[in-house]
């Protein structure tokens, strides 16, 4: 599959790029999601792609909204990508690595759970003893599963913002306390039972996130991406050990070389070498090829 740094389709009206994500008009009641090879880290987005990274985001979200469907609906139509937009180079563009979806009204934030002590929620701990304002025990170590998972949503900032964490009492104040709980309860649901499923595939999942949106009469529904390497931190079960940030299928390889290269995380972002490129490839393929099985 060729490199899709940008989906160019003239066909239907484009409403928005994201930072991995192209959004077009399909009519008024659908839209189409093109998931591109683009990767962002640090809420940038990066100068190179990731070969296929789009087409395995597509799979392992269809695989879990597939499998999580009785926990909450899901966006998706079942309609054919390639049957919404014209010509043989615009059906190639979104083969294997879009989604037609109903057209929902986002809600303002991302809906993050954190089952494992790592990334920036570590960071917080040693500096506060909390993440994200939530007190937790003295003691724990880096990479060590929480007593239960937390919920720390975020807000949802414009490619080249930064997201921030922001408390349940300010999620209720942007969503109301029904639907501030009602969404805190579907993450912490999703969450729980896509990482037993994945523990049984040898793949811990330390933390994700999660969209919503809601439809005209104000029911909800699971939107946006599911589970991926790209939203969630996935650690080799047979490779973790408490005290130490374990090896990812994600792009956390990405992360750390960034990390270590001096960037000020302030776009632009350096380019990457080749074998950082690659490695994650492979890791994002692993991932996908374990938790589907395809």
């Amino acid at each position: 599959m060729p490199v899709l740094h940008e989906s160019n389709l003239t066909s239907l009206p484009l409403l928005h790029r994201g930072k991995v994500r192209d959004l077009y008009e399909v009519d008024d009641q659908h839209l189409l999601i093109v998931q591109t090879d683009r990767l962002s880290a640090f809420d940038v987005i990066l100068p190179d792609p990731i070969p296929g990274k789009g087409e395995v985001l597509t799979r392992v979200s269809n695989f879990w909204f597939d499998k999580l469907q009785h926990v909450i609906p899901n966006h998706l139509t079942g309609i054919a990508p390639e049957s919404v937009v014209k010509g043989e180079q615009e059906q190639a563009q979104v083969k294997g690595r879009a989604f037609v979806t109903r057209k929902l009204k986002p809600l303002p934030i991302e809906a993050i759970v954190r089952g494992y002590l790592a990334g920036s929620g570590w960071k917080d701990y040693q500096k506060t003893g909390a993440v994200c304002g939530i007190k937790l025990p003295d003691g724990l170590r880096e990479a060590e599963k929480l007593p239960q998972p937390l919920f720390t949503p975020s807000t949802k900032a414009a490619v080249g913002d930064h997201d921030e964490n922001i408390s349940f009492a300010q999620t209720i104040e942007l969503l109301g306390e029904a639907r501030a709980n009602e969404v805190r309860d579907a993450t912490l649901a999703l969450y729980t039972e896509a990482a037993n499923y994945a523990a049984s595939k040898g793949i811990i999942i330390a933390d994700t996130k999660f969209e919503f949106g809601v439809d005209e009469a104000g029911k909800l529904y699971l939107i946006d991406e599911a589970l991926t390497p790209d939203s969630s931190r996935f650690w080799p079960a047979d490779q973790y050990q408490v005290g130490s940030n374990p090896p990812s299928f994600d792009k956390q390889f990405v992360r750390d070389w960034l990390e270590s290269s001096g960037w000020n995380k302030q776009a632009p972002a350096p380019h990457i070498p080749q074998e950082v490129l690659q490695k994650t490839a492979d890791k994002y393929r692993e991932a996908a090829q374990r938790l589907t099985g395809a």
